[in-house]
């Protein structure tokens, strides 16, 4: 389980509600629970998130939209992406190729279960050129990595019309207050009115960064996690088609994995997607 995101939404929400329970207070007294009926507004309900949701259905394609299920089961289970587990498998087929030849590589590889590690190590297996095993391999990483960004840009999007549409349900608001507004008597409807000016904004903000923000920034950590990963395989596999010792490959390997940890890697990788570099 994702417990920084869960710890991280559910505290935020906490906070939120006790925050709006003080209400007024200078220091911090008894809870007034009743006070959250003031933050309660159907109307500003239909309008930001109708309005939101309505922005995100029709500037995506359905099929993405569909997925939003999938993307947050991602986010509250996501599959752990372990570098160094990679490495290890890496290893292991250095040795077997070393001791046997890359022939022997196939039998190991049909047991895999990633499919991108295990079209790798067939693409040598092959035969396959070098070159050309590094640029397939390379425009694989930037496909998935190209849809994960526009998956991630969805909900970037939705976190941008958010806050907009809290906006237009304040203008609706004082718009609904100064139609009804009677100089000479007074409006009993002034209030509800202003109510809902200001609470749309209230929501609008909230469900930006404390929804879509965060699911936006999961999955790009994700993202970020996997391409890590699948370029480990291709500079473990190019160094395992290339005879390298295995030991030589391990820290070979380890030392891109520091020089990521640190940052060192940023640029590289960011190269990596201009040249041809997965929420699916």
């Amino acid at each position: 389980m994702n417990l920084t995101f869960i710890l991280g939404i559910v505290g935020g929400f906490i906070l939120l509600i006790l925050g709006m329970s003080i209400g007024g207070q200078a220091n911090f007294g008894p809870f007034d629970f009743t006070q959250l009926a003031n933050f309660g507004d159907a109307a500003s309900i239909f309008i930001v998130l109708g309005g939101t949701l309505a922005t995100i259905i029709a500037g995506n394609p359905g099929k993405m939209v569909a997925k939003f299920p999938k993307h947050i089961g991602i986010i509250f289970n996501q599959k752990k992406f372990n570098p160094a587990s990679v490495i290890d498998e890496i290893v292991e087929f250095a040795q077997i190729a070393r001791k046997n030849g890359l022939l022997a590589l196939e039998e190991r590889a049909n047991q895999l279960e990633d499919p991108f590690f295990k079209k790798s190590i067939m693409l040598i297996v092959d035969g396959n050129d070098s070159d050309k095993v590094r640029d397939m391999l390379a425009s694989d990483i930037e496909q998935l990595s190209a849809r994960h960004d526009d998956v991630a840009s969805m909900y970037e999007k939705a976190s941008a019309a958010a806050p907009a549409f809290g906006m237009v349900g304040t203008l609706i608001g004082l718009i609904n207050m100064l139609v009804n507004l009677d100089v000479e008597n007074g409006s009993s409807g002034i209030g509800q009115d202003m109510g809902t000016a200001l609470i749309t904004t209230f929501y609008g903000v909230i469900l930006a960064n404390l929804v879509f923000n965060p699911i936006a920034n999961n999955l790009r950590t994700r993202d970020e996690e996997e391409c890590l990963c699948r370029q480990i395989i291709v500079e473990g596999v190019m160094a395992i088609q290339s005879g390298e010792n295995p030991k030589f490959i391990r820290e070979k390997l380890e030392g891109y994995l520091e020089q990521n940890a640190t940052g060192g890697g940023s640029e590289k990788r960011k190269g990596r997607g201009r040249r041809g570099n997965e929420q699916e």
